[in-house]
């Protein structure tokens, strides 16, 4: 079959304009990629491997492949779908993009077969690469957000659940946590798939507490985990490195062991007594102290944290903090997640004018 076709004019010219409109769209699609990994993340190793492989499809793209082009006759042309002429978020322009370029690649490759061997082969490779980039892609985004995060709100169960979590995320919050010690599995789910959707709705991180196997199923951003829940390594391994995993800490040591075992971030506290962690004793604004001291990841301080308190707990040396009850009891959430992000993020300015 395969030499019938090749022996056809018409079948020719029909194969070579779909390579050429294949390599069109994959260089396309890889340079849009490029900018954002030059200018928005600012990495020159990943707008490298971009680059690299613009100029690796480019040497496939030979003149006898764009001589066949034919612009004005492509029916192709006049065709469009409406979730094409808007993207909400940088991340749906990569997303989207990113599938624009596996897609091409995989045509090359079929009809690369046909054409030339080695290119189907090449192009095979590429297509494994553009995968792996797309995994770095997201862990990268992920943890810049996690890095910018000045604010973690933990839920608490209630009536109030989602609009507390939206009003909050309205006032400018980026990471949030889903923990329900009380629900069963088939409601956790459920909250989570909905948390999950408010949280990326306004670009946010959505945590889930605890539950690998849950943190999968709803595709969250990440988990987090208690000093007795699995290990950090386990946790990764189902995980996989795309994702967040973050742990609680409540003494030097543990924070030492969750830096050395690989958490993204720790937790430190409870800085004051808190009925969220009922009977466990305050470990003080000593343990704030040496961790902003001593910790190498992002910290955040947590445990009865509110807006009486939140000035002592930063003048200890906090940039970050976890709060529970003072968002989800509050009567104006988005005001007062405003109120802490305003005063850490003073804070954080005085300490960036101090340095310099």
């Amino acid at each position: 079959m395969t030499n019938t076709y090749s022996g056809s004019r018409f079948v020719q010219s029909a194969l070579y304009r779909i390579l050429d409109a294949n390599l069109d769209r994959a260089r396309e699609g890889l340079r849009i990629i490029e900018e954002w990994c030059r200018f928005g993340l600012d990495d020159a190793r990943l707008t490298e491997e971009c680059k690299d492989l613009r100029q690796e499809l480019a040497t496939w793209h030979h003149a006898e492949l764009r001589t066949a082009r034919d612009t004005p006759g492509d029916a192709g042309t006049e065709l469009t779908h409406p979730q094409e002429a808007e993207r909400s978020s940088l991340e749906q322009v990569l997303q989207a993009n990113l599938c624009r370029v596996e897609e091409a690649l995989r045509v090359l490759e079929e009809y690369g077969k046909v054409y030339k061997p080695p290119m189907a082969s090449a192009c095979k490779q590429m297509r494994y690469r553009v995968y792996t980039l797309e995994s770095q892609l997201i862990a990268y985004a992920r943890h810049q957000l996690l890095q910018r995060s000045l604010v973690y709100l933990v839920t608490s169960p209630g009536d109030h659940l989602f609009t507390a979590v939206e009003a909050s995320l309205q006032g400018g919050l980026t990471l949030v946590q889903y923990r329900d010690k009380e629900a069963d599995d088939e409601t956790r789910l459920k909250n989570a798939h909905k948390l999950r959707q408010i949280c990326h709705q306004y670009n946010a991180l959505f945590i889930m507490n605890d539950r690998v196997d849950l943190a999968v199923a709803v595709d969250a951003d990440g988990v987090h985990l208690g000093q007795q829940d699995m290990p950090i390594a386990l946790a990764r391994q189902l995980l996989g490195s795309q994702r967040i995993i973050g742990r609680s800490t409540h003494s030097p040591e543990d924070l030492e062991q969750a830096m050395q075992e690989g958490a993204d971030y720790v937790g430190v506290g409870p800085v004051y007594e808190t009925p969220t962690k009922e009977g466990r004793p305050a470990a003080g604004l000593d343990y704030v102290r040496y961790a902003a001291e001593y910790a190498t990841i992002p910290w955040f301080a947590i445990g009865g944290i509110d807006t009486t308190n939140l000035c002592d707990v930063i003048r200890a040396g906090a940039e970050r903090t976890a709060v529970v009850r003072a968002i989800m009891q509050a009567e104006q959430p988005t005001l007062v997640t405003q109120y802490f992000l305003s005063q850490l993020t003073s804070r954080q300015r005085e300490r960036e004018r101090s340095k310099n």
